[in-house]
């Protein structure tokens, strides 16, 4: 519901943004030579996609992350037989002269753990791993069910961290959203905090049995599920004195722009608030191409310190409390008040539509010492609030903007400068219109998306705004608005088109998902709103796609298996009639709309269970 305002004539949407009081301050872990945490630089790592039992093309994609600035290495290890391989992967290695950490990557092998335990630095395992497969199937829990099955994760869990002791072998809890447990959903949902009470239950048996060479993870493809996530988390770890590492990353993030908006916008908001110690990227393309992305992203928030690269002391984003924000739209009512995309051209600022289209914005943009001077004729004020004019002091909002409470605010600067006036603006009770500006200013179209996923999307992610400002400067302006929308629809702010949850693929693939997610692209691309799935193997997918309204999961070599919802309901289907299979689907489900009817299928944007 939109509620009308008492004294403007249009819909009002409420946004919630979270300003934490504490900044998270990592213990320091060692994985083989790396060390992690701390005032230590954010490490970048990346996965590779090769079948690991495939020993020259594992080493030759290694040596190609490593080249391309990949600090550690993950490899997967679906069982025994690929957990020993990554032994003669990580020795190969080292004789080339390579000392990268190589991590193994476990979902359903207890056994593969043990044995990679012994040969690599690091090793990933998922909190499905350890439960009891018999009681999986309960619905509901007593709390002493629950706390047996604690015990039962224990005893599981306790032969991994000897073994991980004896070789300084590092652990990272991995959690995924779609992928918990039925003992947490029972008790917590399918929810930002059942991902983080999951965590918790293994993080604390890992601190009582001793071993703290650990590293957490909270992954999903939504954006404000995955930050709401991770600051859930960095608060309980600080509040319970359990602060290990944390691994961010936005998973099955797709391709293309999407891609790394989607990846830039959540692990930028989250390194902005000094939460992270190492990214990855997880982009459906060549895993040497996630790297050059997560640099980009990670170079923000580091700077040198007597010659030697750390971590920023000082957080971009400004501590505070949790406020709630009813702000109107900055244009006439439109179907949920969706969040505005401006695109300033030169000296003059146009609306953009969804359409491509770009109109003049119909306000005279003017600092606070010309607000009061006449301005054109009709155009009403849209008052500038620019970080690089002022004296580093905050204009006082109580003085300039009651007077017009319709009148949009267009704030430009940092992170930092947007939330201090965002929070300005809800302390004196004020609802204007924000639209939020990075300060940045580049002709660099990646550089573009990159800055502007980190600021303003970091506040995006968090619900804050109605709308953002792109400085199209010497770039096109129509592919400018493009990205904007794209920006908004990553964070959840505005849904302008289909949104794709594909992986980055790893060695469980049997088919070129690279190719596959072109083709479903290309056939269901028209679907706005809809989300569509595209992921390598039954391993993570169902899970992993916990998000997606239709799902694409490879079953094996050349056959694939279509989901609607968390639900198998077309098995076994060859992949040459794959794409076509899912149309018809899409259709039989009552979601397939032809294209150009511009129908739009509603999405809930909220930060619980989707």
């Amino acid at each position: 519901m939109h509620p009308k305002s008492a004294t403007a004539p249009h819909f009002f949407t409420t946004f919630v943004v979270q300003f934490h009081l504490m900044t998270y301050h990592s213990r320091v872990v060692q994985i083989g030579i790396l060390p992690m945490g701390g005032s230590h630089p954010v490490r970048v790592q990346s996965m590779t996609n090769t079948p690991t039992l495939d020993t020259d093309a594992t080493v030759a994609q290694c040596i190609r992350l490593i080249e391309a600035g990949s600090e550690l290495v993950r490899i997967t290890a679906r069982g025994p037989a690929e957990a020993r391989r990554l032994g003669v992967i990580r020795e190969i290695l080292r004789s080339r002269g390579y000392l990268q950490p190589v991590i193994a990557d476990i979902h359903y092998s207890a056994d593969a753990a043990l044995i990679a335990a012994r040969l690599v630095e690091k090793v990933r395992i998922n909190p499905g791993n350890y439960t009891d497969p018999r009681r999986e199937r309960k619905s509901e829990w007593t709390d002493m069910e629950y706390n047996e099955e604690l015990d039962f994760i224990a005893s599981q869990l306790a032969p991994l961290l000897e073994v991980c002791t004896q070789h300084g072998t590092a652990i990272r809890i991995g959690v995924n959203h779609g992928s918990l447990s039925r003992r947490i959903v029972s008790r917590y949902g399918d929810t930002p905090e059942g991902m983080v009470q999951s965590a918790l239950e293994y993080t604390r048996i890992c601190h009582k049995l001793g071993f703290h060479n650990l590293v957490l993870s909270l992954k999903s493809s939504n954006v404000r599920v995955m930050v709401h996530a991770y600051l859930l988390l960095a608060g309980c770890l600080t509040a319970e004195g359990l602060n290990y590492p944390l691994h961010l990353g936005v998973t099955e993030a797709g391709n293309g722009d999407d891609g790394r908006l989607k990846s830039a916008a959540g692990t930028g908001a989250l390194l902005a608030r000094g939460i992270g110690d190492t990214i990855r990227v997880s982009l459906t393309e060549a895993p040497e191409r996630e790297l050059p992305v997560a640099r980009a992203i990670i170079g923000r928030y580091h700077e040198p310190v007597n010659g030697i690269t750390r971590r920023m002391v000082r957080p971009d984003l400004v501590a505070g409390e949790e406020v709630r924000f009813p702000f109107p739209s900055i244009a006439p009512p439109a179907p949920g008040n969706p969040a505005r995309v401006l695109v300033k051209k030169g000296e003059d600022y146009l609306l953009a539509g969804e359409d491509g289209s770009l109109e003049p914005a119909g306000y005279r943009v003017c600092s606070p010492a010309g607000l009061h001077t006449e301005g054109s004729v009709g155009k009403p004020p849209m008052l500038l609030l620019d970080e690089a004019e002022s004296d580093g002091s905050l204009p006082d909002l109580s003085v300039l903007v009651p007077a017009d409470p319709q009148m949009p605010l267009l704030v430009k600067g940092s992170i930092r400068w947007l939330s201090q006036i965002a929070l300005g603006l809800f302390r004196h009770g004020l609802s204007n219109p924000l639209i939020l500006q990075g300060a940045a200013h580049t002709n660099n179209r990646d550089e573009l998306l990159i800055e502007a996923a980190l600021n303003p999307g970091g506040l995006l992610t968090a619900g804050c705004g109605n709308g953002i400002c792109l400085d199209a400067g010497d770039l096109d302006a129509q592919e400018v608005a493009a990205l904007g929308f794209g920006l908004l629809q990553a964070t959840r702010m505005r849904i302008t088109r289909t949104e794709y949850i594909s992986c980055p693929s790893c060695g469980r693939t049997l088919f070129d998902i690279e190719e596959a997610l072109r083709r479903v692209k290309e056939r269901t691309s028209h679907l706005r709103g809809l989300r569509i799935a595209v992921m390598g193997c039954i391993v993570n997918g169902p899970g992993e796609m916990a998000d997606a309204d239709y799902g694409y999961v490879g079953a094996g070599k050349g056959k694939v298996t279509l989901y609607k919802g968390r639900q198998a309901v077309r098995q076994g289907v060859p992949e040459a009639e794959a794409v076509e299979s899912l149309a018809e689907l899409i259709r039989s489900g009552g979601d397939w709309k032809e294209p150009g009817t511009g129908a739009l299928r509603h999405i809930d944007t909220s930060t619980g269970s989707l």
